[in-house]
């Protein structure tokens, strides 16, 4: 069944100084600009001047390197999320601002807090990508041996998520009040504790900052596991999401969305989005030699240390040219799940040895390469978004600034000519643009009902 038309939302994912893992070699990556403000702000702008409906920015609590050699040759520092964010408020109007945050690593109130500060600095733009990380090398940095079990994760999460929107909601939306005549800066009849206690937060608030412009920020969620559906089914309004084949996609669209009924919802309140790596070019054989000098430019070393933390095995010791090793159950992965999946899957359903599958998802990393001409890339794109497939897309470009300018420049226009894509934004919020309603006070409800 063909969706009705309309119009496809986007995402701009700021991985700098690109997506591939040789990013920061090729010719036309600005490498040395990786933590300069003014030219991540260049970055913001022309994602703006696209009419993205946001910038998202991926996070994560330790260097990726596995050894000396691979921490030379790979970008491993990267700006922290809320300030970046907060920085790029103050220089956008319109463009999203989302930034990950895992629930295994913080606490709900602080979370809370600064995503309801930035959503008021931004005047209703943040966006919160909820993420549980995945290395043990991430648990080393916080008090910890191991990593959280997987299931565990997925229930703190669950958890983690519930508190936070409890928090936005402890302040009603006509709480501050203002008045000088009578002393009277806010209402304290409208707000209100939390006195959340459960099985891994104890948290009686009130938030100290007044409810967020959109009521609550965006909430997106990645995972892709049979615990990430059900987590982002039941919480989440954006899913940002890896497929391989139109098929595969199609499956998982209806499957979440399937999900959301039992919670008292609707399918139009979330909005999945998968990751594209599109690889531009004037014409055919442009697109094909600009992907062809990526793969050349990655240092053996890196590729493989890349797939080994995708698949949670180590591939040093396995000969490069061979082909992939018998790997784990699925079951006995206590990283990202369905990624291991996909690319397990990949590797057997194309025959791939271990260097062709480095080379292959080392821009991508398990998400959809589309690669072509301006009207070959939006063809791909439209065939995903009009079947059911997506509601839109998370662009990846392969290079910055080059190939954020590229899909700005080349494939949007033929996009806003299909009617596929706004023309100007129309919402003053990240809610409104991503046509998605904002939430109505649950705790209030609450506190009325034991009144």
């Amino acid at each position: 069944m063909t969706k009705v038309k309309q119009e496809m939302k986007l995402g701009a994912f700021f991985m700098i100084p690109g997506h591939h893992v040789a990013a920061w070699r090729h010719p036309k990556a600005e490498a040395h600009h990786v933590m300069t403000f003014d030219f991540i702000k260049r970055l913001a702008q022309t994602a703006e001047r696209g009419k993205f409906d946001m910038i998202f920015l991926a996070d994560g609590y330790a260097v990726r390197a596995k050894n000396q050699k691979v921490l030379e040759q790979t970008v491993n520092t990267l700006f922290e999320p809320f300030t970046l964010l907060s920085a790029l408020s103050a220089v956008t109007k319109h463009v999203g601002l989302a930034g990950t945050v895992s629930t295994t690593y913080n606490e709900p109130f602080n979370v809370a807090r600064k995503f309801a500060s930035l959503d008021h600095l931004s005047t209703g733009r943040a966006a919160w990508n909820v993420v549980t990380s995945n290395t043990e090398a991430e648990a080393r940095n916080f008090n910890q041996d191991h990593h959280l079990l997987h299931s565990k994760r997925y229930e703190r999460a669950e958890e983690f998520v519930d508190v936070v929107t409890k928090l936005w909601d402890s302040w009603e939306d006509e709480a501050l009040v203002f008045d000088k005549e009578s002393s009277q800066f806010a209402d304290s009849s409208k707000i209100h504790s939390v006195n959340h206690k459960g099985e891994w937060f104890s948290v009686e608030g009130p938030l100290n900052v007044s409810r967020p412009v959109q009521g609550h920020p965006v909430v997106i969620q990645a995972g892709s596991s049979e615990a990430g559906k059900e987590l982002a089914a039941r919480t989440a309004e954006v899913i940002f999401t890896a497929w391989q084949t139109l098929e595969e996609a199609q499956a998982f669209y209806a499957d979440v969305k399937g999900r959301m009924a039992k919670y008292g919802r609707s399918p139009d309140e979330l909005k999945i989005m998968p990751g594209v790596f599109p690889v531009i070019g004037r014409t055919e054989e442009e697109a094909e030699e600009d992907k062809v000098l990526l793969a050349e430019l990655i240092p053996e070393e890196a590729g493989i240390s890349l797939l080994s933390g995708m698949i949670s095995v180590d591939l040093s010791d396995y000969p490069m040219d061979g082909p992939l090793p018998d790997l784990l159950e699925l079951d006995q992965v206590n990283g990202g799940k369905s990624r291991f999946k996909l690319l397990k899957d990949l590797a057997d359903r194309e025959g791939l040895t271990i260097r062709k599958l480095y080379q292959w998802i080392a821009g991508a990393r398990g998400h959809r390469e589309i690669k072509g001409t301006p009207e070959q890339i939006a063809d791909q794109m439209q065939e995903w978004f009009e079947n059911e497939a997506a509601d839109g897309f998370n662009i990846m470009p392969p290079y910055l600034p080059g190939g954020l300018d590229d899909f700005v420049d080349q494939v949007i226009p033929v996009l806003q000519q299909r009617g596929l894509f706004r023309t100007e934004y129309t919402g003053s919020t990240l809610r409104e643009n991503l046509g998605l309603k904002r939430p109505a006070n649950t705790l209030i409800n609450k506190v009325k009902e034991t009144i």
